[in-house]
Order: C-alpha cells, then structure tokens, then sequence
C-alpha cells in the first residue's frame, strides 16, 4: 500500500546459516520517506522460524519471483 511519502508491505523470504538450517523469514515493514526520497523512517517486524528442505515454499534461484508462483496468502503466510 501506498500513501503520499508512506509505504507498508508485507514480505517473505527463506535462507540457510553457514551449517545449512534453513529458515523463513516474513513479517510486516512500514517506511516513510522525506521529501527528497530519502527513507526517514522504517520500522519492521520480523520473524525467523528454521523448517527443513521439504518445508521450503520458494525454489527459483537469484531472480524475481516467477508470474506463475503463489502468493503469500495462497502459501498461508
């Protein structure tokens, strides 16, 4: 959502720490930006839960999220 120099978005992503745990992370982030652009604000709540490879929902590699993938309602997120 969008609205004049603020912006909320909601975000899920999965990783691996150096022994090889995957995690998901997702949460909720609101900035507020100055009037040049610059962010003057952001405030984010983020949580990190470990699953395993079979509980993995995202399997592209370093690129955008494909058109035809679920969203992150659709995934239950």
């Amino acid at each position: 959502m969008f609205t004049w120099n603020r912006i909320a978005v909601r975000f899920a992503y999965e990783w691996r720490d150096d022994s090889g745990q995957w995690y998901r992370s997702y949460g909720n982030e609101n900035w507020e930006f100055q009037d040049d652009g610059l962010m003057a604000t952001r405030f984010a709540a983020i949580n990190d839960l470990p699953n395993s490879e079979a509980e993995r929902k995202y399997h592209w590699l370093l690129d955008r999220r494909p058109d035809d993938h679920p969203r992150l309602s659709d995934l239950g997120l």
